[in-house]
């Protein structure tokens, strides 16, 4: 069994990993940057040590972290989410060093994160794909060619892309003239690479994605699917599972494609096989090699700890768990609490955290690595914690999650929480029935009220009051 883990990331992920640790009787090691200095998983981890004054460098340097990693005598790494969780480069330096990679092998990182090798495979698997070019395109003038193909409008992704990045909906030959050499700079900057190709755009499609555990004995199994649908330029807003748009055979060959799919190139650990579902017909999108965020909503239906079950596959322990005896009970969501201002076109607002009362009671849920008096730094994701709220229906689970936002106070900096209540009193997103197109056609939402603080009106009247006085 693993006996001390070193976790490669920072904020709520990091303190995720931190408590799974201490449930297991594992030594966790955090890691910061002078920015996150006094960050809560700095605070709640059993050692804590600087990977310098860069907020960024330590973070992206995989051969420093796996060197830390054998100095503090840890004995497996886990990488969270974003920063390096899906680098090859990384998973080689750990089998390197002898220090266990808490994910899949680098052979399928690698192969996953080229979005046309994971195609060619999930096609050799009998995977529905979304239709498109059979590789990369070499030029402009041969996208242009695929484009006229496949038929518009068509998706211009970065081969490496991920988390939103990389990719844009071309409606035309002027657009994709456009996009295109903006996407080769984006996918360079934002990914090494420049290759880029082509699919069909399936418009307003569902976004639903599978959650998968596989362990190092053949074992494969599916936890069912979450609808991450409610985004807003290809950035999830708020997940829901299970999904309240799927029928129970949707559901069923979803799980089957995914566990297919993991298997169909040898996946070992925790994964995702994301899907787009339209007008009935299922298509392979992506498959993340990692932890998601929302991996939240699929433990609170399951029951079943994720991340307890990615250090147990990476100590070589089966799965706890057969696909038989994991069922599903009630709804959940998650919305992620993000400092930003969705009244001014979601401009992000950091700064220092005046109060913060996290929300309670049955069926409420926060990670967070915020507390009152903590500064969110400008160098990171804007998001400062994840509330997910479950109930035995669809209709309580909106109900509870409009209670709990309500319940819950972030002062200091503004943040998506009175827009996601709009979201839970719209008719259509309580029908059920929703897909990737809601939030932009529901513009209107953002033009909410917003509630004074009451200190606020208290210092603002004893100042008035003052100042008539003249003091």
């Amino acid at each position: 069994m693993i006996r001390k883990i070193l976790i490669a990331n920072r904020g709520e992920i990091a303190v995720r990993i931190v408590r799974a640790c201490a449930e297991m009787g594992i030594r966790s090691v955090a890691i910061y940057s002078d920015a996150d200095r006094h960050a809560l998983h700095v605070k709640r981890a059993d050692e804590a040590h600087s990977i310098g004054e860069d907020p960024l460098a330590g973070y992206l340097n995989p051969r420093k972290l796996v060197n830390l990693a054998v100095e503090t005598g840890c004995d497996a790494l886990h990488p969270g989410y974003g920063f390096l969780s899906e680098n090859a480069e990384l998973a080689e330096i750990c089998a390197e060093r002898g220090i266990k990679f808490i994910g899949p092998s680098a052979e399928v990182i690698r192969r996953m994160g080229d979005k046309t090798e994971a195609r060619r495979s999930m096609i050799k698997a009998g995977v529905p794909v979304t239709p498109g070019t059979e590789g990369n395109v070499a030029d402009l003038a041969e996208a242009l060619r695929e484009a006229e193909r496949i038929g518009y409008p068509v998706m211009l992704k970065a081969t490496s892309g991920g988390g939103g990045r990389g990719i844009r909906r071309c409606n035309s030959r002027e657009e994709l003239e456009q996009a295109y050499p903006r996407v080769i700079s984006e996918a360079t900057k934002a990914f090494g690479s420049a290759e880029v190709f082509l699919e069909k755009c399936i418009v307003n499609p569902k976004h639903i994605e599978a959650q998968i555990l596989a362990d190092s004995f053949g074992n494969t199994v599916h936890l069912y699917e979450r609808d991450c649908s409610i985004q807003r330029r290809n950035q999830k807003l708020i997940e829901i599972a299970p999904s309240p748009q799927l029928t129970p055979e949707q559901r069923a060959y979803i799980g089957d494609l995914a566990v297919r799919a993991a298997q169909a190139v040898g996946y070992e650990n925790a994964g995702t096989v994301e899907f787009l579902l339209a007008e009935g017909e299922v298509y392979f999108m992506e498959m993340n090699t990692r932890v998601q965020v929302e991996h939240t909503i699929t433990e609170e239906i399951t029951g079943i700890d994720i991340v307890r079950e990615q250090i147990r596959i990476a100590s070589g322990l089966p799965l706890s768990v057969k696909q038989e005896d994991i069922i599903h009970r009630g709804y959940a969501l998650q919305f992620r609490i993000n400092a930003e201002d969705p009244k001014n076109n979601f401009l992000p607002s950091f700064g220092k955290i005046t109060r913060y009362y996290a929300p309670g009671g049955p069926g409420v849920r926060t990670d967070t690595a915020i507390y009152t008096g903590y500064t969110i730094p400008p160098y990171y994701d804007s998001m400062c914690l994840k509330l997910i709220v479950w109930a035995l229906t669809w209709e309580e689970a909106m109900d509870r999650g409009l209670r709990a936002l309500d319940d819950m106070r972030v002062q200091g900096v503004r943040t998506t929480a009175p827009y996601y209540q709009e979201i839970l009193r719209n008719p259509e997103f309580r029908s059920g029935q929703f897909n990737t197109s809601f939030v932009e056609s529901h513009p209107e939402l953002t033009q909410y009220s917003i509630k004074r603080n009451p200190s606020h009106l208290a210092i603002a009247i004893a100042t008035a009051i003052a100042a008539h006085a003249g003091l």
